[in-house]
C-alpha cells in the first residue's frame, strides 16, 4: 500500500520575526489560508489516506501538528533528536514497514508550495510505480526556470522505461555559472520528493550508509532512543542518494517552490501592478517588488525597491530582498533579547 512521511521538524528560523521555536514556518500560513503542513497533508488527499501518513517532527511542535492535521497520535513520530533527513527517513520507513510488509513510501516535505496539487499527485503517483518496478529510489526532478544557487540538481543518464532516467550525479548548489550550464544540459532540480518500497530503502540503506545501516536493529527491535542516540546525523541526500548507483529520477511538471526564505514569497504569493506582495495591515506607494508581513499595525512604503519588511511579535525586520537568505547571520549577530521574540 501507499504510504506518505511528511518531515516537519526545524525551527524555520529565516522566516524570523514571524517563526518562532514554538510556532515554526511549517504552522504559519506563508503560502496561502492554510498552513503549509495543512497544505501537504490535503495535497495527497486521493493518493494517501489520512491513517497512512506519517509526521515525523520534534517533541515540542508534536501536539500542535497532530491537532492542526487531524492525525492519531501513532501516526506522528518524535524525533528524540534531531538527526536530519536520513535518520528521520528510515525510522518512518521501517515503521511503515511494521504495519504493511508491502509498504511504497513517499517522502515530502512540510513547508513547500505547489502550484497543481492534481499533476503532483500523478508524478508521485508515477515515482511510487517507478520506485515499485524498478526496485530503485526514485527522485522528482523539477524542471528549473531560473539559475537557482540555493537548490541542488540532477543530471539525469539513461532512459529507463516508465517515464524514468537513471540518475548520473548530483551537483549541491552550484555558483550561478554552472546552474545556467547545468539547466542548458538538461538538468533539473532536486526537489527532495522522493518514492521508495520499503524493502529498497533497507538494501540501499544496508549496503551505503554506514552512519545508519548498524543501528536498524534498534528500531527494528522498537528501541527508537537508542536508533537516535547511536546514529550519525546524515541527510538522505548526503547518506544515500548520493552513493547509490539504484537511483531513478522523473519529472515534474508542476509549479514547485521551496519556501526557505521571505523571498521566496514573491514568487508564491499574488502580487500588485508593481511586483509587491502585501500580507496583512500594508500599503506600498510608489514603490516595487517589496515583500510586507504586517501582523500588527499599519506598514506604510514609500518610494522604495526590492525591500522585505516583517512587522510582527514584538519585532520589526527590514532588509533587502537579495539578502533574504542571510537570515542565519543576522540572528547570529543579534542581541539574545532582540533575537527571543515574545508570542
Amino acid at each position: 500500500m501507499k504510504w506518505a512521511v511528511i518531515l516537519a521538524g526545524g525551527s524555520g528560523t529565516r522566516f524570523w520575526p514571524l517563526s518562532t521555536p514554538d510556532n515554526p514556518k511549517q504552522l504559519l500560513p506563508l503560502t496561502g489560508p492554510r498552513s503549509t503542513a495543512e497544505d501537504a497533508v490535503v495535497r495527497l488527499e486521493g493518493l494517501v489516506p489520512r491513517e497512512r501518513i506519517l509526521v515525523v517532527t520534534g517533541a515540542a511542535l508534536a501536539p500542535k501538528l497532530r491537532q492542526r492535521l487531524r492525525l492519531e497520535a501513532a501516526n506522528v513520530l518524535t524525533e528524540p533528536r534531531p538527526a536530519s533527513t536520513g535518520p528521520a527517513l528510515v525510522w518512518a520507513t521501517l515503521e511503515a514497514l511494521r504495519r504493511d510488509s508491502e509498504a511504497e513510501v513517499l517522502s515530502l516535505h512540510a513547508d513547500w508550495a505547489v502550484g497543481d496539487p492534481a499533476e503532483f499527485r500523478r508524478t508521485a503517483d508515477t515515482a511510487l510505480r517507478v520506485a515499485r518496478l524498478h526496485q530503485r529510489l526514485v527522485t522528482v526532478g523539477m524542471v528549473p526556470s531560473r539559475p537557482e544557487t540555493g537548490y541542488g540538481y540532477i543530471v539525469p543518464g539513461d532512459d529507463l522505461g516508465d517515464g524514468a532516467r537513471a540518475v548520473a550525479r548530483f551537483v549541491e548548489k552550484p555558483d550561478a555559472a554552472t546552474a545556467l550550464d547545468l539547466m542548458a544540459g538538461g538538468a533539473l532540480w532536486n526537489s527532495g520528493l522522493f518514492a521508495w518500497t520499503g524493502a529498497t530503502l533497507v538494501r540501499e540503506i544496508e549496503r551505503h550508509t554506514p552512519e545508519i545501516a548498524p543501528y536498524l536493529d534498534r528500531v527494528e527491535g522498537n528501541d527508537v532512543a537508542g536508533f537516535f542516540r547511536d546514529v550519525t546525523a546524515v541527510s538522505i541526500d548526503v547518506g544515500l542518494l548520493e552513493r547509490s548507483t539504484a537511483v531513478a529520477v522523473v519529472s515534474g511538471a508542476f509549479a514547485w517552490d521551496d519556501v526557505g526564505t521571505w523571498e521566496a514569497l514573491g514568487r508564491v504569493r499574488p502580487k500588485d501592478a508593481e511586483g509587491n506582495v502585501l500580507v496583512g495591515r500594508a500599503v506600498a506607494h510608489e514603490s516595487h517588488d517589496c515583500m510586507v508581513w504586517a501582523e500588527e499595525d499599519v506598514v506604510v512604503l514609500y518610494g522604495v525597491r526590492d525591500l522585505v519588511v516583517v512587522r510582527a511579535n514584538g519585532r520589526v525586520l527590514v532588509m533587502p530582498r537579495d539578502r533574504a537568505a542571510e537570515m542565519k547571520r543576522l540572528l547570529d549577530a543579534l542581541p539574545p533579547d532582540v533575537r527571543e521574540t515574545a508570542e
